[in-house]
């Protein structure tokens, strides 16, 4: 078995597109993928959307914590995607040359619990096969 590729899931604030993409990745392309997620400016915590969208669909959420992108720069990194238009904008210059895609999602703080798991739902739809396709895997 080969080694797991590492997948960078950016965002701005690191809580909640990201933190929905790292463990949608994590579950779904699980051995194949190793997902982690940062932010360019995180908030203090994790949304309560997000993590409740994340355990309603069965997925570990005890992991999850926002990280400044600053903290996982110099990991080696095959993958960074950015999934809103602001991380995409104000992504930094990586130590080593890596791949980098764009997913764009909806932001849905502030809105019911619905939008979340609407957003969880298009993760899943659309930023799983991306990566498998980045990735070639």
């Amino acid at each position: 078995m080969s080694t797991p590729k590492t997948v960078l899931v950016l965002c701005t604030g690191n809580s909640c597109r990201s933190q929905m993409g790292e463990a949608i990745l994590n579950h779904d392309l699980d051995g194949l993928v190793r997902a982690i997620s940062a932010g360019t400016a995180p908030q203090p915590k994790v949304a309560d959307g997000a993590l409740e969208a994340l355990r309603l669909a069965g997925l570990p959420t005890g992991s999850l914590y926002p990280k400044t992108v600053d903290a996982v720069l110099n990991q080696d990194i095959d993958l960074v995607v950015s999934v809103c238009d602001n991380a995409r904008e104000t992504c930094p210059i990586f130590p080593r040359p890596v791949r980098r895609i764009h997913v764009g999602f909806h932001d849905p703080h502030g809105e019911p619990l619905a939008s979340f798991i609407a957003v969880r739902d298009d993760i899943r739809a659309r930023l799983v096969p991306a990566v498998r396709e980045a990735l070639e895997l």
